[in-house]
Order: C-alpha cells, then sequence, then structure tokens
C-alpha cells in the first residue's frame, strides 16, 4: 500500500513539473524587455520597452496605445507575443501602464500622453526615431489619428489598429444592438433598451450630474461616477477630422468578424474614403473576437484561461501575428516618406460607453 501510495505521488510530482516546464517554456518569448519610466502629459509613466533579443539596434520602434480599461504595460502578458513577432520583424515596442486616474483623462490627453512617449523614444540610443510607429486597440482608435494628424516631424512612420471605431455613439449603438441579438432578444425589448439609450444620451448631452442619472429609470447600477464622468467628457469623440487630416502613412486595420463592440465594416467604409490612396491595408478575421482572440477560446470559461496559460500564442486566429510581422518588415523595406508598401501582402481569407 505504501508504495503504491509512493508510485501515485511520484506520478503526480512529475506530471506537474511537466505541465509547470510546458508554462514556462511557453511564456519565454525571443526578446528583451525592460522597466522604463516615460515622462508623459506632465506626468512620469512606468512601462516596458521590449526589444529583440539579437542585434544592438538602433531599431525601429511600435508604441502601443490601450483600448479601454486598467491596463498594464504588459496587459497581463497579452501583448507579449505581439511584442516577440514585431521583434522578429527587428522592431522594439514600447507599452506603457495606463495612470491611475485614467477615467479622469480625454482622449486629447491620451493623445498627448502617446505624442510624449514618441519624443522620449526618440532621446533612446537603441531606437531608429525617424521609424517609429503606432499600435492601437479598440478605444484607441480615438487617440491615433490625433497623434498621427499632430505628431512634430519627424512624425509618425505607420500605424496598426485593431478593432477601432470611428463614432464614439455609432459605436455604442452597435453594440447595444449586437449584444441583445446575440441574446436573441423581440423586438420589444431591443425598442426598449435603444429607447432607454436614447434617454442616457439626452442626459449626457445637457451635462447633467451622476446624481440626476442614478435617478433616472434607466440608470445602470453597476456605472460608478468616475465612469459617468469618462463617458461625459469623451462621449462625443469622432475620428473623422483627425483621420481627414493625417498624412499619407500606411496604415493596417485588423477586425474580427466576431466583433460584437465595433462595427469594422463600418470602419474600413470611413477609412477607405478619409485616408490617403494606397495607404490602407485591411485584414479581416473569420472566428475572431473585438480582442482578436479565437472566438471559441475568448468565449469559453475554461478555454481561454487554459490557453493563455499553457499556450498564449495560440490565442490569435491564424494569420494575425503573421499578417503584422510582415506589414512591419514592409515598412523597413520602403523609404520614409513613401506611404506605398514595396510588397503587397498576401490576401486571407459598447453601447455608449466607448469599451473595447
Amino acid at each position: 500500500m505504501r508504495k503504491a501510495f509512493v508510485v501515485t505521488l511520484a506520478a503526480v510530482v512529475l506530471v506537474a513539473a511537466a505541465l509547470a516546464g510546458v508554462v514556462l517554456w511557453q511564456n519565454s518569448y525571443d526578446l528583451h524587455e525592460q522597466r522604463v519610466a516615460v515622462p508623459a502629459d506632465g506626468r512620469l509613466l512606468e512601462g516596458v520597452l521590449a526589444t529583440p533579443a539579437q542585434g544592438p539596434g538602433p531599431f525601429p520602434l511600435v508604441v502601443f496605445v490601450h483600448g479601454d480599461g486598467d491596463v498594464d504595460a504588459t496587459h497581463d502578458g497579452f501583448y507579449r507575443p505581439y511584442w516577440e513577432a514585431f521583434a522578429r520583424a527587428g522592431y522594439a515596442s514600447l507599452s506603457l501602464d495606463k495612470p491611475a486616474d485614467w477615467l479622469s483623462r480625454t482622449m486629447d490627453d491620451r493623445a498627448r500622453e502617446t505624442t510624449d512617449a514618441l519624443a522620449w523614444a526618440r532621446t533612446r540610443p537603441e531606437i531608429d526615431g525617424n521609424r517609429i510607429g503606432l499600435w492601437g486597440a479598440s478605444q484607441a482608435g480615438w487617440v491615433l489619428p490625433k497623434v498621427v494628424a499632430r505628431a512634430p516631424a519627424p512624425g509618425v512612420a505607420f500605424v496598426i489598429a485593431v478593432g477601432t471605431a470611428v463614432n464614439w455613439h455609432r459605436q455604442g449603438e452597435y453594440h447595444l444592438r449586437s449584444e441583445l441579438r446575440a441574446e436573441g432578444a423581440d423586438p420589444a425589448r431591443v425598442a426598449d433598451a435603444l429607447r432607454a439609450r436614447e434617454a442616457t444620451l439626452a442626459l449626457l448631452r445637457r451635462g447633467a450630474t451622476y446624481e440626476e442619472y442614478r435617478a433616472s429609470p434607466d440608470a445602470d447600477p453597476d456605472l460608478g461616477p468616475e465612469r459617468w464622468t469618462f463617458i461625459g467628457r469623451n462621449h462625443t469623440a469622432d475620428a473623422s477630422a483627425d483621420l481627414r487630416a493625417m498624412p499619407p502613412v500606411p496604415v493596417l486595420l485588423l477586425s474580427g468578424a466576431d466583433d460584437l463592440n465595433v462595427d469594422g465594416a463600418e470602419t474600413e467604409a470611413v477609412y477607405r474614403e478619409l485616408l490617403a490612396p494606397g495607404t490602407l491595408t485591411v485584414r479581416r478575421y473569420p472566428g475572431a473576437t473585438h480582442a482578436l482572440v479565437r472566438t471559441p477560446v475568448e468565449r469559453s470559461p475554461w478555454r481561454l484561461p487554459l490557453t493563455a496559460l499553457f499556450a498564449p500564442r495560440s490565442l490569435f486566429p491564424s494569420g494575425l501575428l503573421a499578417d503584422q510581422r510582415t506589414f512591419l518588415e514592409q515598412q523597413k523595406r520602403r523609404a520614409p516618406g513613401n506611404a506605398r508598401d514595396d510588397v503587397p501582402m498576401r490576401p486571407r481569407s459598447g453601447r455608449l460607453l466607448g469599451r473595447g
């Protein structure tokens, strides 16, 4: 009996050690990370500068601009597969922790933070200051065009936009309708939800206080005062004017076909209308969500954490990391100031809250 127990215990230990080894292996990335402190819009933001493991540089750089929420520099490790793919294309990546008071910030504040991060990066000897681009997700769609349109010379070299929207109100209505459709809501429920949304928008338009909002019959009990203030400061966001003012830089627009938050088709149509001809490349991934995670994985309460732990690179749809790596390699091959890619990429088959 004792011998059987010892054998069983040894087997358990071996399995645990093997699983720990898999986790360590899958979460080891071919890049070098260093913590940095970046002066940005009057404050010091902590972050991570990830550089290729080989070569001294100077490296071209991708500056990350977060979506909604309280996000640290690594996005709890979610960004590292991106950083590794970018490092293999010869690029460094810079990502900053969101400030603790991020709910007090406007999209203009966030654009200033990003512009200051670009200026800081150009002081670094390991960075090629003439080849710095932006990567931004979801809510960053109201930040990226501001930065590109206003950045001082040498400006922004390229943009990767992931699940971005154009107009805050249209995005919110799309989000609401898509969630109701996914829940199988009947027409009466949809009509009631849209009426409640319009009533809340009326409060926002007249600058109602949080107390007034909470007294309304349609108030969301989970929406706190800081979030209400954030929405009040940002709900009129529309990227159209900034997109129109952007210089002709290459833009890679990525979206998931199963995105419930943002209408990727509308964003593509507006980008095609407003951006300079020949600058836009679009990739839309079947079976992928707003976060560009494989739909069956993200929508499973057990597959998502297990995949993130044991196979983080498998979170993403086929081709996502490779397409971005190809795009970045193309930017290295083209001369600064020329918006057209040298080699074409291979084709591949929130309600009102601004969340994403």
